[in-house]
């Protein structure tokens, strides 16, 4: 989901690197039986009053207790992701654990004023009360999360749920056996399964947690599965929070930076192999820009993975040779259709190994232009009319991200107010996510509901609207039987009051 931020605040980086062996041990997969995912909840079900009434200090100290495990097991978190698809330990750094350990430092910073009762005003037609919101978690929570990001797109949601106050259960994906199977570690270690519990298993399993009465979903993933988890909540009423994806735009106009655009759109578009649905999707360059921008950022390529990214330990790989074969799919329908490779285009099928791709002349109709990517490929366009630019983004689903280089604010402002996306960065790629201050998700077709910081906290929490009567209110005065008189003091109150 997320990337690195591209000037990461603290020294992360290690300089000492290991590669830990491709056959390293993981132990075998927790599946449940039917039986048993239906009792889990239904202990779940019984605790939810006792851990709803868990106090600040509480619920402060589970999310401590969550980050020092997170860190405990550091070393081996870096080791599965590594295992699973070859992902460097500084960018399991930068896009796993420091998000997840960022959101915690932020949430158990401002739980408190989060929690606290939120007194509204009373009209005047109901003086003589008082009214208030209270926060009350929403009960019983299904987290289900996704393999691109699996540390921090499973964490991330569960500090939300737990600060919120709720019962968890967690499923994540099973092209990540490695890393799911450490967060279960991780989770055992932390909480007792009648309050959190991570469920392992595939597409049965997940069937089986959406057909039980959840309070809350909290799915991140494909729009096409996000319909499906949204049909299944429908079944029992529950709310859902859908983090999707899309084809994130980018545009550089001609007045931006061709070396700062150049520089992040590589670095955005090419960490965790193009795997990130807030990677750009798609680029459009202003015409006169574009030669530019080609030769920059077949130059920042260079720099960040070198001449042959194969032998580079900081590219990472396809998660498995079924999205390998998806991506090159969607590569050779391009070809097809008339698109050029400018750079890149080498593949290991043993390796699941697609080299960073830039493809420009790629025609609209195709797959790698009507479909999320999701892997190293990014069709470049150029563009005279930035209006034109705007109608083609807007013929399409509302993108999850959409991105603007420009130096030009009237330019900027132009195309914000005339375009519709679930975030945006101005002059940067994809660190909104990092901004734990600022909601993330999509609309429409890239998600429904946000996430993250106090985002987040709301999504699993209910507002419960209270209004506490004190003393006799003039409203009493109009109850039945009606008269004259009080047609008056209704007639009164509707223009008045």
């Amino acid at each position: 989901m997320p990337w690195p931020f591209i000037f990461f605040p603290f020294a992360v980086f290690r300089f000492s690197f290991y590669l830990p062996s491709m056959e390293s041990s993981i132990s075998r997969s927790q599946t449940r039986s039917i039986e048993s995912i239906t009792a889990l909840f239904e202990q779940q079900k019984q605790h939810q009053y006792e851990v709803a009434r868990s106090s600040v200090r509480a619920r402060i100290k589970k999310l401590k207790r969550l980050k020092n495990c997170i860190l405990k097991y550091r070393s081996q978190i870096q080791e599965a992701l590594y295992n699973d698809f070859r992902k460097h330990p500084s960018e399991v750094d930068m896009t796993e654990i420091y998000p997840t350990t960022s959101e915690i430092k932020h949430t158990c910073a401002h739980l408190k004023d989060w929690m606290c009762d939120e007194k509204v005003v009373t009209p005047i037609a109901l003086l003589g009360s008082t009214s208030y919101i209270h926060k009350e978690p929403k009960g019983v929570v299904l987290i289900i999360s996704p393999w691109n990001f699996p540390i921090n797109l499973t964490f991330g949601p569960l500090v939300s749920a737990i600060a919120a106050g709720n019962c968890v259960i967690l499923k994540p994906s099973e092209h990540t056996p490695h890393a799911s199977s450490i967060m279960r570690k991780i989770v055992e270690e932390c909480f007792d399964e009648k309050e959190v519990a991570l469920v392992e298993g595939a597409v049965e399993t997940a069937q089986q947690l959406l057909s039980l009465p959840f309070n809350h979903i909290f799915f991140t993933g494909s729009p096409a599965v996000g319909k499906i988890v949204m049909g299944a909540a429908a079944k029992n009423l529950a709310s859902v929070t859908l983090e999707l994806g899309g084809k994130s735009p980018t545009i550089v106009d001609e007045t931006a930076s061709v070396d700062v655009a150049a520089r992040r759109i590589a670095w955005g578009k090419f960490v965790n192999n193009g795997q990130i649905c807030i990677a750009p999707d798609y680029v459009f360059v202003h015409k006169s820009k574009m030669p530019a921008f080609k030769d920059k950022i077949k130059s920042y390529i260079h720099k960040f993975y070198s001449e042959d990214p194969s032998q580079e330990v900081s590219y990472a790989r396809m998660v498995n040779n079924n999205h390998y074969k998806r991506v090159l799919g969607y590569q050779e329908d391009a070809i097809n259709k008339g698109a050029h490779v400018i750079h890149g285009g080498k593949t290991k099928h043993e390796e699941d190994y697609i080299e960073p791709t830039l493809l420009e002349n790629v025609p609209m109709d195709s797959e790698l232009m009507t479909e999320e990517i999701f892997g190293p490929l990014l069709p470049l366009h150029s563009y005279e009319n930035i209006d034109d630019v705007i109608k083609i983004i807007n013929g399409r689903e509302k993108p999850l991200a959409l991105y603007i280089y420009s130096r030009n604010k009237k330019k900027i402002n132009h195309i914000l107010n005339n375009t519709r996306a679930g975030g945006s960065c101005i002059n940067h790629t994809g660190v909104h996510f990092y901004n734990t201050h600022l909601p993330f998700g999509g609309s429409n077709n890239s998600g429904i509901g946000k996430a993250g910081g106090k985002a987040g906290f709301d999504a699993f929490t209910n507002n419960r609207g209270i209004l506490k009567q004190n003393m006799p209110n003039a409203l009493e005065l109009l109850t039945p039987p009606y008269n004259n008189f009080k047609q008056k003091l209704i007639d009164f109150t509707i223009k008045y009051l």
